[in-house]
């Protein structure tokens, strides 16, 4: 790092992905009365019939992120890892297009390119995901005003160094982790650092509590408790619920825009990319909520995680079709 110019806006960092989208009419659901925890059922040792397949080359948490920022108007790149393969060659032609800087990306010569499948029925996806067991050599990374760190897959720890290396180095960089399955599996200690170290640290209500522990926690109780770690803006999202955020001064909940999802893969990741773009560009935080929630809801409009992300045009256009839906203090 001979220099300490910062020449991007964002670097994500974590696993990128082929997303498999495969859509159904032939299963059925079986749910608690609450409604919030469903079993997707399959006759078994059947032939479902699929209605149609998606394929989505770039996607992965930071994938999305780095593609997100883009279409935003900033200046972004991906640190990630993918295979000598036809899969990683697709992969990276689709980011050229989005404008997302490559220099690193690394190839694995040893292992091919992370695979999604996802199964979307009704709206909701059911996802299965399998990361490459790789080495995840790190290259030198450029200066970034931002650091956005997420999904690695297995075996992250040596990356998880990386990341707290760079962060060392440039103590003054906006860092974002939004934390992938693997690493929320590991618990909350190995995680602390990060929640610590974080502008802003944003997950799903399942993941916090996941986190978190001790039982049932209220919205704002969430909030505080990954404040208190070091979080300065704590943010979690509650699909069709909204979302609600924290800075130290006041609880915010922000509601989902209205609309009908056609699949919902992708949403969580358009909502904080959405909001951290607009804390980069110094909004405030109950406006950075609407541009989360105005990126989640195009999302959801389309197939895969990518194809309705808003550009500056479309995220001005969106904020005035729902301006009546704001941001309001949460009373707890």
């Amino acid at each position: 790092m001979a220099t300490k110019t910062k020449i991007f806006d964002i670097v994500a960092v974590g696993e990128s992905q082929r997303d498999i989208f495969y859509h159904i009419d032939e299963a059925t659901l079986s749910c608690q009365i609450n409604k919030e925890r469903c079993l997707l059922c399959l006759e078994y040792a059947d032939k479902i019939p699929v209605r149609y397949v998606v394929k989505v080359p770039a996607a992965g948490n930071s994938a999305n992120a780095a593609v997100g920022a883009s279409r935003l108007g900033l200046k972004s790149a991906l640190l990630s890892w993918i295979g000598n393969d036809f899969a990683g060659r697709h992969l990276r032609e689709a980011l050229k297009v989005e404008k997302v800087d490559l220099r690193h990306l690394v190839t694995d010569m040893k292992h091919p390119t992370s695979e999604a499948t996802i199964i979307n029925y009704q709206g909701e996806k059911t996802q299965l995901v399998y990361f490459q067991p790789r080495v995840h050599k790190f290259p030198t990374l450029s200066p970034s005003r931002c650091l956005y760190y997420s999904a690695v897959g297995l075996k992250h720890e040596a990356c998880d160094a990386h990341v707290r290396a760079y962060l060392k180095t440039y103590p003054k960089a906006f860092f974002v982790f939004q934390p992938g399955t693997t690493h929320i599996r590991t618990g909350l200690e190995p995680n602390r650092p990060f929640i610590a170290r974080s502008d802003v640290f944003i997950l799903n209500k399942q993941e916090a509590h996941q986190l978190l522990g001790d039982g049932e926690r209220t919205i704002c109780s969430l909030l505080d408790g990954f404040h208190k770690i070091g979080a300065k803006i704590a943010i979690v999202t509650d699909g069709k619920n909204g979302a609600d955020a924290y800075d130290g001064t006041t609880h915010w909940h922000v509601p989902a825009f209205d609309g009908t999802p056609v699949e919902t893969t992708g949403a969580g990741d358009s909502f904080a990319i959405g909001a951290v773009v607009a804390l980069l560009k110094k909004r405030p935080l109950e406006e950075a909520l609407r541009w989360g929630s105005a990126n989640a809801w195009s999302v959801i409009q389309e197939i895969g995680p990518q194809k309705g992300l808003l550009d500056a045009k479309g995220m001005k256009k969106t904020l005035k079709k729902f301006s009546k839906i704001k941001a309001t203090v949460h009373k707890h």
